[in-house]
């Protein structure tokens, strides 16, 4: 199937493929974005491409590595690519839920209380360092992430469109961070790892920063309604029976060989991350190839095996090599 043609009739939706969405368009759009990161970002085309593909399949990404490998910069060359709201938060052991998501403050000139956005209200989202908070206010992005949405004082406010977090996690100093709950990274797409790059990259690296950073001359090449296009598009990225079945029965084999296998939710964001995939690669249907491929960045994180020496990269890799493919 992997090299199979596109299907005559899109099963489950009744529509033909005259009514595939534009895919050429959202593959140039992508690609546009990853080579415009990677003037910036060196030796790492495969973790940017992971990036762009959660961000076109309506998902949040964790990063998490040793200090300095550009975890930040990867996530603020991202969002500078595309030409919208952006916002930082630098998470630390005394930062507030309501510094996150906002206050009602209140106005003694009009006597009522106005409602000051929190750095949540744009459209990326960059959480740096996200496991020096403590949980009280990691679960401030809760609801942020999973509904779109913020809930102050009891009032409920729509995030604007499109939005993504991008957070960073230190993945040293356990003495000195917080262990992040399991109800926010299962809302993670993806957990992606930059490593350190090999010496012909760093000796580029050296080169490109040599006087001004290249980050500061980088600019859009994407709007955020070219985002939102794009997402949608994604959305009508066909998925057959036989491939939905095949990404239930990857996630069926983790919750058999784990303690805590990957959630319903988890199911779900890598059939969309499938579906963004195909369209990175300029398909309107999903081969199983594309679960294959984002199954590791999707599942693992939400896996925790129990035993020791294990992973939950491990228990993908099982999954991969002994669920039959379709």
């Amino acid at each position: 199937m992997t090299d199979a043609n596109p299907p005559d009739v899109l099963e489950g939706t009744g529509q033909t493929d005259e009514s595939d969405p534009p895919v050429d368009d959202v593959s140039s759009l992508a690609d546009a974005v990853v080579d415009n990161v990677g003037t910036v970002i060196v030796g790492q085309d495969d973790v940017i491409e992971h990036v762009v593909v959660a961000m076109l399949g309506g998902g949040h990404v964790l990063l998490e590595d040793v200090p300095g490998v550009g975890k930040t910069m990867l996530a603020r060359s991202i969002a500078r690519s595309f030409d919208c709201s952006f916002k930082r938060v630098q998470f630390t052991p005394d930062l507030l839920p309501a510094d996150v998501t906002g206050v009602n403050v209140f106005d003694k000139r009009t006597n009522e209380f106005e409602f000051q956005p929190g750095p949540l209200f744009a459209n990326v989202v960059l959480g740096d360092e996200i496991n020096r908070a403590p949980p009280k206010t990691q679960s401030a992005l809760l609801e942020a992430m999973a509904e779109g949405q913020v809930t102050v004082d009891g009032t409920t406010r729509e995030l604007p469109l499109p939005y993504t977090v991008i957070a960073t996690q230190n993945a040293v100093e356990p003495g000195r961070t917080y262990e992040l709950p399991i109800a926010e990274v299962d809302r993670f797409m993806k957990k992606l790892e930059l490593g350190y790059p090999d010496a012909a990259d760093e000796t580029e690296l050296l080169d490109r920063v040599v006087g001004d950073h290249p980050i500061e001359s980088l600019s859009g090449v994407a709007a955020a309604e070219d985002l939102t296009r794009a997402r949608a598009a994604v959305s009508s990225v066909t998925v057959e029976r036989p491939v939905r079945e095949y990404a239930t029965a990857l996630s069926g084999y983790t919750r058999e060989h784990a303690d805590l296998g990957a959630s319903p939710r988890a199911t779900v964001a890598l059939m969309r991350a499938g579906q963004a995939r195909a369209a990175f690669e300029g398909r309107s249907y999903v081969v199983p190839d594309d679960l294959k491929r984002e199954a590791p960045a999707v599942l693992a994180h939400r896996i925790r095996a129990g035993e020791a020496g294990r992973s939950g990269r491990e228990v993908v890799a099982n999954a991969l090599d002994s669920v039959p493919v379709p």
